[in-house]
């Protein structure tokens, strides 16, 4: 068997892809950059032939992930001759691009961990400064924005930028 996005052949590893919860084969690479984490330079412009797959599930992850690159002049080129029948182009939105939030050491930050401060930041509005080494409890992800989390400071709900966080 082949990875259906870039054709690596090898281990691959079943992922689901919702909400309709099909599943393509993927080798290590392509399933952990659908993750998020850095691919080797070039390589996802494999999917200017995956996208042309006859799995639905197979185009809509082709789908999500050159819109995720769409401001790479081959992606965008790609997303202009991709064709999706409608009810599969309506998959494709369901779910949207993932947002994956990373803290400044690269660590996966879900919503409902705790973090800390790895730097004093003044708090706009709040009239304080979140000191170094405060731990933030229950933070919650701003879905549109991998860079921003929220959580409480003082008792005031602020937005701190995932580049000034560790996770715990």
């Amino acid at each position: 068997m082949q990875c259906e996005i870039c054709g690596a052949g090898g281990s691959l590893t079943a992922v689901t892809v919702q909400p309709r919860s099909e599943t393509i084969n993927l080798c290590e690479t392509c399933a952990n950059g659908l993750k998020g984490d850095a691919v080797p330079e070039g390589h996802w412009q494999a999917l200017t032939t995956s996208m042309w797959s006859e799995s639905d599930a197979v185009k809509v992850v082709s789908w999500r992930l050159l819109n995720r690159f769409r401001d790479e002049a081959w992606a965008a080129d790609a997303l202009d001759m991709l064709y999706l029948e409608p009810e599969v182009e309506e998959w494709a939105k369901a779910v949207g691009p993932e947002v994956i939030h990373r803290d400044s050491v690269g660590a996966v930050l879900s919503s409902g961990d705790t973090v800390v401060l790895i730097k004093d930041l003044p708090v706009k509005g709040g009239g304080f400064t979140a000191k170094r080494g405060t731990a933030v409890r229950g933070i919650s992800l701003v879905s549109d924005n991998a860079g921003h989390i929220e959580g409480r400071v003082e008792g005031q709900r602020i937005v701190i930028l995932t580049e000034f966080v560790k996770k715990r």
